[in-house]
């Protein structure tokens, strides 16, 4: 499985992307997360492991809790590779565009 599969698959369960945007704020304790998400704390560690596997998060402790916080590189490499998909479907309408301009010559 490559990186990006990674990525995406992490990011394709509702509570992860819940956990990711949370992070988003900046760093939390696993009890923070947990908050008003409808998952046990346990869970949330579990999808958090998920997360680091991926490259989205790390982990930084403080005394007896461990913080959570996106991993900027995690993150560059995903936005990379949406950009590129996004320059080659601008690229593909580009030429459909074209084509049909030629057609109506």
């Amino acid at each position: 499985m490559t990186k990006y599969e990674n990525i995406f698959n992490a990011l394709g369960d509702s509570t992860r992307r819940a956990i990711f945007e949370k992070l988003s704020k900046g760093p939390l304790a696993v009890v923070d997360i947990a908050k008003k998400l409808p998952v046990t704390r346990p869970a949330v560690s579990q999808h958090l492991r998920v997360l680091m596997d991926a490259g989205l998060v790390t982990a930084q402790q403080k005394g007896t809790r461990n913080y959570y916080q996106l991993d900027p590189q995690g993150i560059a490499a995903m936005c990379n590779y949406l950009d590129r998909m996004w320059d080659a479907a601008l690229h593909a309408f580009k030429l459909v565009a074209e084509n049909e301009e030629e057609k109506k010559k």
